[in-house]
């Protein structure tokens, strides 16, 4: 899994670790004896698309570093209802320990990933692409926004420092559609592409006049869906973007309507989590 800072992902793995053991596991401590083996696997209790197996994983490792988990399937793939999607064996302790830790993080990846799948075949059959936003779970953007990837989705920006995107409260403080945008150029320079926000005619043909490469278009009602149109008769080549209120029955419509980037709040901010269980006998 080349796309995870590794780095990143053992030291978020300890703190939810130290998070949940506190000064230990106090109930296996009492109810079983030391040295103790067993064997577990993760099942799937519907159908969904796979995610997090290497998170799981890591859980245990960082537990004990013998530990491995034997995956039957690969992240990103769909699997049916009872599907035992991976196995692990070794000291109970280290699967009670880890249980939670890493069946939350396979549970919540997963859904985010069968969630994104669910838009990205809505829009199917356009030119629209799904996209992610920065309303991520503190402390688990690399993970969830590697799962919308594994949905098939794209990543927008994945923090504050990875692109330009001018809202209504930079126009306020600026001064301006137009003068965000010139100042932004001015600064930054052509390395650096520049969206816009924009809800209105006027708010367009400031951001084209004004050299912006994209411009993300507010859904708050259905009157929205005529910016697009008229985006593209003013610039043909303008990254269109539209963010907002869009649900998977809404969304095939802002891409017939000639959207590129669809960016989704819903992947992450109120997914379900996925149906996975985690089973255990003496072994």
């Amino acid at each position: 899994m080349n796309w995870l800072d590794e780095g990143a992902l053992y030291s978020s793995i300890g703190l939810f670790l130290r998070e949940d053991l506190g000064r230990g596991d106090i109930t296996t401590q009492a109810t079983l004896m030391r040295n103790t083996r067993a064997r577990a696997r993760f099942v799937a209790g519907e159908k969904m698309i796979v995610a997090g197996l290497e998170a799981a994983e890591e859980v245990f490792v960082t537990l004990d570093p013998q530990q491995q988990i034997e995956a039957f399937v690969a992240d990103g793939e769909e699997v049916d209802a009872g599907k035992v999607i991976a196995r692990t064996s070794g000291f109970a302790d280290v699967l009670l320990a880890g249980e939670c830790v890493a069946l939350n993080l396979l549970q919540h990846l997963s859904g985010i990933a069968t969630r994104t799948r669910e838009f990205v075949l809505a829009v199917e059959g356009t030119n629209a692409k799904i996209a992610d936003t920065r309303k991520t779970t503190p402390g688990l953007r690399m993970l969830e926004k590697y799962a919308v990837l594994l949905g098939g989705g794209v990543n927008h920006r994945h923090g504050l420092d990875d692109g330009v995107a001018i809202t209504a409260n930079h126009v306020a403080l600026a001064g301006g559609l137009g003068a965000a945008v010139k100042s932004t150029r001015e600064k930054l320079g052509h390395l650096h592409k520049v969206e816009v926000e924009v809800s209105n005619d006027r708010d367009i043909k400031e951001a084209v006049e004004n050299g912006a490469d994209a411009v993300a278009i507010m859904i708050r009602s259905s009157e929205n869906v005529d910016l697009i149109a008229r985006v593209r008769a003013l610039s043909p080549t303008l990254l269109i973007i539209v963010s907002g209120t869009i649900t998977s029955e809404s969304v095939r419509s802002f891409a017939e309507a000639g959207a590129d980037l669809i960016r989704v709040d819903a992947l992450t901010q109120s997914v379900k989590a996925a149906d996975v269980s985690f089973q255990i006998q003496p072994g």
